[in-house]
């Protein structure tokens, strides 16, 4: 009997999804920047070759992961989580602040923005606290567990409010949320967090916590014409931007909009803007479409995973870009309150860019040990009559 196996390689939606994200995602900095001088220094392509650097740079760090023996994954995710408290620590004490919150570090002329590492270090800590306390089987994590994980999420989070990054911050809590969800704590402690945060977000409004910036741009999503030159003017521009785009778009480099400049962060927060108005519809939709599928293909390489860490690990994964995705492109159809996320694999940025590379190595690495542990799913399947010839 032929007893080689057929080996079943990586995740190939996956990783045909984000190229597809990471190619579309060049093309539309390289417009949203092209013509402004102001950004270029009059060189069109300046952005391009960044967003390109950091795509190298990210799919190196991809295969690195990838690659990693899954043991040295487990071994590391605790020096990566010091690592982004010590990024995060940094920030506060040698940061730069940019559109009012300290969340970045020039290194050798470049910005690096520790949060970014910071949701993916949460997530593997809490997937490994998981897996120590109940590897080798799917039971629901008690109440030292569920105190344990919030634990390893609450450091990061005080770090992050104190930027202050709103946005990051609730991306982070869905997150946490999902994590638990996916790792089995009861339903009553999921329900006391839904209501604690909400109560919290509450108190912070109402005792005046938040920064004057964070509150009218709540007020502006609330009713975008109470003031459309100033809170509200972003996503005014915004839903004028994507609504041009019509079904088909106004062609790739010819937005109205983008090219007078009206929508501002249009390469980083607001980049969908340039998907909807040029590419139109469609494109619009093939952009969601893309990174629906790494969604679905990471939660289909958590059901997949056989040990706790990739199950809860991959999960958590899948509701961290999830929620980030909704939350940009909300806030560009003026769903979602203004908060300055990226859009993953398609915003200009490194730190966002890399730690989504990193993200989707880890369920390449994840998908590539729970496919090798169920080697019989991927064996040459016996001719009739095969075993009577032996």
């Amino acid at each position: 009997m032929n007893g080689r196996l057929r080996h079943p390689g990586i995740d190939r939606i996956l990783m045909l999804a984000v190229l597809g994200l990471l190619v579309l995602g060049t093309l539309l900095v390289w417009s949203a920047t092209s013509h402004r001088d102001d950004l270029t220094g009059g060189d069109p392509t300046a952005y391009l070759r960044k967003q390109l650097v950091n795509l190298c740079i990210g799919l190196v760090l991809m295969v690195v992961v990838m690659a990693t023996d899954h043991r040295w994954v487990r071994i590391v995710a605790p020096l990566v989580y010091l690592a982004s408290i010590g990024g995060l620590v940094l920030v506060l004490t040698a940061g730069t602040t940019i559109n009012g919150s300290r969340s970045w570090i020039d290194v050798g002329g470049m910005s690096i923005q520790p949060s970014e590492f910071a949701k993916l270090a949460v997530v593997i800590g809490m997937a490994l606290l998981v897996a120590e306390r109940n590897e080798g089987r799917r039971a629901r994590v008690g109440a030292i567990e569920v105190v344990g994980m919030l634990l390893i999420a609450a450091l990061p989070a005080a770090l992050i409010m104190l930027q202050p990054d709103l946005g990051t911050l609730l991306v982070l809590s869905a997150t946490v949320f999902g994590v638990l969800a996916v790792a089995g704590a009861p339903r009553r402690w999921l329900a006391v967090l839904l209501a604690g945060g909400v109560a919290g977000g509450v108190a912070a409004f109402a005792g005046h916590l938040l920064k004057p910036y964070q509150v009218d741009r709540f007020l502006a999503f609330t009713n975008p014409d109470l003031d459309p030159r100033g809170a509200g003017y972003n996503t005014e521009q915004a839903r004028i931007a994507v609504g041009n785009g019509g079904l088909f778009g106004q062609g790739l480099f010819h937005g109205s909009q983008t090219r007078a400049g009206f929508v501002p962060e249009q390469h980083t927060d607001f980049i969908f803007t340039v998907a909807g108005e040029e590419l139109g519809l469609v494109g619009a939709a093939v952009l969601i479409g893309l990174l629906g599928l790494v969604i679905w293909r990471a939660l289909a390489i958590s059901a997949l995973s056989t040990d706790a860490f990739g199950r809860v690990a991959a999960a958590g994964i899948a509701c961290w870009l999830g929620f980030q995705a909704f939350q940009n492109i909300g806030m560009c159809l003026g769903i979602m309150p203004v908060t300055g996320v990226p859009l993953p694999f398609v915003s200009y940025g490194g730190s966002s860019m890399f730690a989504g590379m990193l993200a989707v190595g880890l369920l390449q690495n994840i998908h590539l040990r729970a496919t090798a542990s169920q080697p019989t799913r991927y064996a040459r399947p016996l001719r009739q009559g095969h075993l009577a010839s032996r």
